[in-house]
């Protein structure tokens, strides 16, 4: 299949600095894992790119990692515009990034350019879980509060993290709205990365 005929998402990950937006990204795309001490902050916009096979028709991912530090807001608002998928993640050992998601689903509802972009809240680090302060039902909650899809995974361990993304893809499939003239059925998945940062011409998948 060409290119032209392969439909183009545009999926974001948003959310506080050292969540592990970028291990998330990475551990789904090239299934490997960096420790916290090899991570460097992501520095504006980085993006990778995957492809996903859809009851028999196959999507190309482009996924954008966000930096969280406010210094580089300024940097990423443009992004959200074309997304159809937002991931926003926290830290379930680190009640400040959860306390967060409020200010960031205001500002993905600010710079959004569709009412039905799928969202999705995501706890990421369930690994640390002698360290966790945020409860699965109070992510639930969350995510029943702002009308979000919910999960939690790790990044390290690998748990939940190919579902998310499957489950995020699946449900943008099935949003009539964020396709115009692209419709496809959602059904059986299956997954493949190509483990190699690629380059676009526009970050935008419109």
């Amino acid at each position: 299949m060409s290119q032209q005929e392969t439909p183009t998402l545009k999926l974001l990950l948003i959310g506080n600095s050292s969540v592990g937006k970028s291990s998330l990204l990475l551990r789904f795309t090239d299934d490997t894992f960096l420790p916290q001490d090899e991570v460097s902050a992501t520095i504006g916009v980085d993006f990778k790119v995957s492809m996903m096979e859809v009851d028999g028709k196959r999507y190309k991912l482009t996924i954008w990692d966000t930096a969280g530090q406010e210094r580089f807001r300024t940097l990423t608002s443009s992004y959200y515009r074309g997304a159809q998928g937002v991931i926003l993640v926290y830290d379930v050992s680190n009640r400040d990034t959860f306390d967060a998601l409020q200010n960031w689903y205001t500002e993905l509802q600010t710079y959004s350019s569709s009412k039905d972009v799928v969202k999705m809240i995501v706890g990421n680090k369930v690994d640390k879980e002698s360290s966790r302060v945020v409860t699965y039902k109070e992510g639930a909650a969350m995510a029943q509060k702002l009308q979000t899809l919910f999960i939690e995974c790790s990044a390290k361990t690998k748990v939940g993290v190919q579902e998310a993304f499957e489950e995020l893809v699946q449900k943008i499939i099935e949003t009539p709205s964020l396709w115009q003239k692209q419709q496809a059925p959602a059904s059986t998945i299956r997954v493949s990365s190509n483990g190699n940062d690629e380059q676009e011409s526009s970050p935008c998948a419109c």
